[in-house]
């Protein structure tokens, strides 16, 4: 089982990047799925968080409004389109999913968890 994140980068502020989680070895469709980030120094914090059947989102204080979570069950993705970047978005971000269907919020809750990828926002 394998969760894989692409599409970080550096950017400059007020740009956009869309991060993508692909999961592999067993579908994730009945799963909520989250989106965490870590930056230097600090303790992974919660991003974004999607159900099973994507009806239901939760987003961080610090995102709502900018970024946006989505999901394609049929090709097994979990996608986090982010706008308006700041230089305080700087972070590894992490995919992660849920045991059960609903929003994953807390990452103790996470049963697995992508590699992470760079997202890198200069001011």
């Amino acid at each position: 089982v394998q969760l894989q994140a692409s599409g970080g980068g550096l950017v400059q502020a007020g740009g956009s990047l869309r991060l993508s989680c692909a999961a592999s070895g067993r579908t994730f469709s009945r799963n909520g799925m989250a989106w965490f980030r870590q930056a230097p120094g600090r303790e992974r914090e919660f991003v974004a968080a999607i159900s099973w059947s994507g009806g239901s989102t939760y987003y961080a204080d610090s995102v709502k409004g900018r970024f946006t979570i989505s999901r394609d069950n049929a090709k097994n993705t979990v996608y986090l389109q982010m706008n308006s970047l700041k230089p305080e978005d700087t972070a590894v971000y992490y995919c992660a999913a849920d045991v059960g269907p609903g929003i994953l919020s807390n990452a103790r809750n996470a049963r697995y968890w992508g590699q992470g990828t760079l997202v890198t926002v200069s001011s």
